[in-house]
């Protein structure tokens, strides 16, 4: 058992297991709530906790896994080229939209860390939450943050907009898929996005569109802190 835990297997074995676990729970309850990635992530600091496995000896695979988050990310050019003339025919509301996102994201994170005292690291650490992770790491380098708060702060933020965004959308009766799409993704990036996709097939490929626009905003944005 120990010469398994301590093999890069390990990490990509319960990593698989702990996320297909969470689709299943979240097919069987039906609810945005039972979101896949929260339920893996929970599953999988339980089974370290209980059985005393140091998170190093998860890394080794868990590091291997996260090799695949850049061309993940790249894969949604596949559903934005399939909605290439929604995207141009609404070009400037798009950039807009994730303008107004980058600015809300990055300025409610400045705000509300400084009303609660946080130090200078923890602020700029938090600033990058609402963009892919791979982007969100390197404006936190770049600005002296504490890159694992950041990631932790990308990957809860996130959960909370795959969670919250069909409630939202219901709850303010927006019928624009554009908006609805472009909203998620400057919100909550990828994860975000894999919940867009479920809601339609327009309202992912504008969620997608979103994620590098509010990263290219995002980083201009954060030379100027």
């Amino acid at each position: 058992m120990t010469e398994f835990t301590q093999s890069p297997l390990f990490g990509i074995v319960l990593s698989i297991f702990a996320y297909e676990f969470g689709v299943q729970l979240n097919r069987k309850l039906r609810t945005p709530v039972a979101n896949p990635l929260l339920i893996a992530i929970t599953l999988i600091i339980l089974v370290l906790n209980i059985f005393h496995i140091p998170v190093e000896s998860y890394q080794q695979g868990g590091n291997i896994i996260s090799l695949f988050l850049g061309p993940a990310t790249a894969v949604l050019a596949v559903s934005v080229y399939s909605q290439l003339e929604t995207l141009k025919k609404n070009l400037l509301p798009i950039i807009a939209g994730c303008l107004a996102g980058a600015i809300a994201s990055m300025g409610s994170a400045l705000l509300l860390c400084k009303a609660f005292g946080l130090d200078d690291k923890l602020v700029v650490s938090m600033i990058p939450k609402s963009v892919t992770t791979p982007i969100a790491m390197e404006v936190s380098k770049n600005l002296g943050g504490i890159v694992p708060v950041t990631i932790a702060a990308v990957i809860l933020t996130g959960i909370m907009g795959a969670v919250l965004a069909p409630i939202l959308i219901r709850l303010f009766r927006i019928d624009n898929s554009v908006a609805a799409g472009v909203a998620i993704g400057a919100s909550s990036h990828a994860v975000g996005t894999s919940k867009a996709i479920e809601i339609g097939e327009t309202e992912g490929a504008m969620s997608g569109i979103a994620i590098g626009i509010s990263g290219i905003i995002t980083v201009l944005l954060s030379m100027f802190l």
